[in-house]
C-alpha cells in the first residue's frame, strides 16, 4: 500500500513540476532553509527591537514616590490634588477619607476616564453612577439602599488597593438663626448684672426715710 502511494507521489511530481523526485525534494529542502534563517534573523531583530523598546519605556517611567500622609484638609484644599500638577500625588476621597489613587493615573489622570473625580470626594457620584457635576460631592443624604451598597463597595476597593493619607475637615455652617441666639445670649448677659445688682442699699433708704421724716416734723 505504502509503495503504491509512493509511485503515484512520484508520477505526480514528474508530471506537474518536470523534476525527478530527488530534485524536488532538495529543492524544496533549500527552500525550508532559506526560509528558516530569514524568519530567524528577521523575527530576533523584531525581538531586540520590542525588548529595547519596553526598557526605554521602563527607564522613562519614574518609580511613585512613597504616599504622602496629609492628615486632615479642607475639600478647597483637596481640589490641588486633581493630577494638574505631575510633581503632586492624585488623590481623591471616598466618604471624607481620602486615597492616593496616583498608581491608577491612566484612570484618574488627566484624560482618564475618571478624571472629573480626581481632587473630590466623589461619594454620591460613585454611589450612583454617574458622571454629572452636581453629584460629585459628598454629601450621600437621600441614597437609596442599592446606591449606598454600591458605595460600600467602592470603598472597600479603594481601602484594599490604595494607601489612605488623610481626611477632608467638615465645616459646620453658620446659620443666620444662629446667631442672632449667640448675640442676643451675649446682650442678655452684659444686661443681667444690672438687673440683678439693687438700685440703693438698705442704709441709704433708712437715711432717706428718717430725712424725709425730719422734714415733715419741721
Amino acid at each position: 500500500m505504502a509503495l503504491q502511494v509512493w509511485e503515484t507521489l512520484k508520477e505526480a511530481i514528474t508530471t506537474y513540476t518536470g523534476l525527478s523526485p530527488a530534485t524536488f525534494f532538495t529543492v524544496l529542502a533549500l527552500l525550508w532553509a532559506v526560509y528558516y534563517v530569514a524568519t530567524g534573523l528577521f523575527g530576533s531583530s523584531d525581538d531586540h527591537h520590542h525588548q529595547r523598546s519596553r526598557a526605554f519605556e521602563e527607564e522613562k517611567m519614574e518609580p511613585l514616590p512613597p504616599p504622602v500622609q496629609l492628615g486632615e484638609i479642607t475639600e478647597e484644599e483637596l481640589k490641588q490634588y486633581d493630577g494638574s500638577d505631575p510633581k503632586k500625588p492624585l488623590l481623591m476621597a471616598i466618604k471624607s477619607q481620602i486615597y492616593d489613587v496616583s498608581q491608577s493615573r491612566m484612570f484618574y489622570g488627566p484624560g482618564g476616564p475618571y478624571a472629573l473625580f480626581a481632587g473630590k470626594d466623589a461619594s454620591r457620584a460613585l454611589a450612583k453612577m454617574s458622571f454629572e457635576e452636581k453629584d460629585l460631592t459628598g454629601d450621600i443624604s437621600g441614597l437609596g439602599p442599592f446606591e449606598l451598597d454600591a458605595l460600600q463597595d467602592w470603598e472597600y476597593k479603594f481601602m484594599s488597593k490604595y494607601v489612605k493619607v488623610g481626611t477632608i475637615k467638615k465645616t459646620v455652617p453658620v446659620t443666620e438663626g444662629d446667631a442672632n441666639g449667640k448675640a442676643s445670649g451675649a446682650a442678655e448677659s452684659h444686661a443681667k448684672p444690672a438687673e440683678d445688682c439693687p438700685s440703693q442699699s438698705p442704709a441709704v433708704e433708712t437715711e432717706e426715710k428718717s430725712s424725709l421724716a425730719d422734714a415733715k416734723d419741721e
